[in-house]
């Protein structure tokens, strides 16, 4: 694999240390900041919320700037809101720091997906994918643990200044490897992007991914509280847990990555959505037993993103195919649609535990999850229909 490749990965792990390690922190979060546990809970939706503005609106404006100038720009914007988070001084301001690092995220991930698929051959572009997105896992695993330790030891505002650093060598990193000249999709015009968003077959994929994604993250939003308040392990013993999440993550990414590439999106897609509702489903009742509420972590974290480079793999051919010439806005929109689904996730799971429970987030989060296990049926089902009629012509 090229080394811009392994370029996109170290900023990847940076982004995704400060997305997921919020989820550590709400606890923390929450008691200095004195609100609420749901209304902590609004700094994953509304930092989702600018991935999802990031990812097609500055994707679409940014066409024209070259590859390598744009990822540096994006890496400074992100240390420099992550910056802002550790000074913030209150509520609200944390907020609009973690929306300005939200749309550098958005932006990162769109192109990111088209400059890994343009680094490969055509039959390793999910590999590719799949390694870009090894960043997010492998912070899952180290990043994500030790910010919720360096939270919960120094103080959450540490945990910031901290992934600000790990934001700076990205940069760096960005500006080694990355070479200057990066092969990219011609900007669509506005009419060329519009025709993304009329096209049913990738708002269908859109929607799978929102929703497959949102139902993963009406539990996990919570997860950190679940382990504490329900599976009774101590506040210290959280991180130790997501590092668990983590290394199962790292697995299950690359593993969903081959099964795409060998046995195709939609098949991958099946499998994945289905376990992944089986999991969530047996949290529901596992979770009141620390040891078992362990093994059901460990095997959420196998396929929680194991579904990720399936349905980005998936979302670049068929735009491909509809809307060949505004492919890196298809690809942003579906970055777009995860985040979509983050944020829906966090503010209906904050309901959920509002007016139910903290233990009714996982089962119903396997109820949607399920939803995206049909509106992947159905796709497979239109391509199958698709490829009958080209054959009959």
């Amino acid at each position: 694999m090229p080394l811009a490749l392994f370029a996109l990965t170290l900023s990847a792990f940076a982004i995704g240390t400060t997305e997921f390690v919020i989820v550590g922190l709400l606890p923390t979060v929450a008691a200095d900041l004195g609100v609420s546990l749901p209304s902590a809970g609004l700094l994953v939706s509304l930092y989702a919320l600018g991935v999802a503005v990031g990812a097609p609106v500055l994707t679409a404006l940014t066409g024209r700037v070259p590859r390598k100038l744009l990822l540096l720009s994006l890496m400074a914007l992100f240390t420099a809101g992550n910056l802002l988070a550790w000074q913030a001084p209150g509520y609200e301001s944390l907020i609009a720091a973690r929306v300005l690092t939200g749309l550098a995220h958005g932006v990162f991930f769109s192109i990111g997906s088209t400059i890994a698929t343009s680094l490969v051959p055509k039959d390793k572009a999910a590999s590719a994918i799949a390694i870009m997105f090894t960043g997010l896992t492998v912070a899952l695993v180290t990043g994500v643990p030790l910010g919720t330790f360096i939270g919960q030891h120094f103080g959450w505002r540490e945990t910031f200044l901290a992934v600000a650093g790990l934001g700076a060598v990205a940069f760096v990193g960005s500006l080694l490897l990355v070479p200057r000249r990066i092969a990219h999709t011609p900007p669509a015009s506005l009419a060329q992007q519009a025709r993304v968003l009329a096209e049913p077959r990738l708002l269908l994929v859109y929607a799978t991914t929102a929703v497959g994604y949102g139902g993963s993250f009406i539990p996990f939003t919570f997860l950190a509280p679940i382990l504490t308040e329900v599976a009774g392990f101590s506040t210290g013993a959280v991180a130790w847990v997501m590092a668990v999440y983590g290394v199962s993550v790292a697995v299950g990414n690359l593993w969903g990555g081959r099964l795409a590439d060998r046995r195709g999106p939609i098949p991958a897609l099946k499998l994945v959505f289905a376990l992944l509702a089986a999991v969530l489903f047996a949290l529901t009742f596992t979770a009141h037993h620390p040891w078992l509420a362990v093994l059901t972590v460990l095997a959420w974290g196998a396929v929680a993103f194991g579904n990720v480079p399936g349905l980005q793999v998936y979302v670049v051919r068929q735009a491909e195919h509809h809307t060949p010439d505004a492919v890196d806005v298809a690809s942003g929109l579906n970055i777009a649609a995860f985040n979509l689904g983050i944020a829906g996730a966090a503010w209906a799971g904050g309901l959920i535990v509002t007016h139910l429970g903290l233990m009714h987030t996982p089962w119903i989060g396997a109820l949607v999850v399920l939803v995206a296990l049909a509106l992947t049926a159905c796709s497979g089902a239109l391509d199958r229909r698709g490829a009958r009629r080209f054959a009959a012509a």
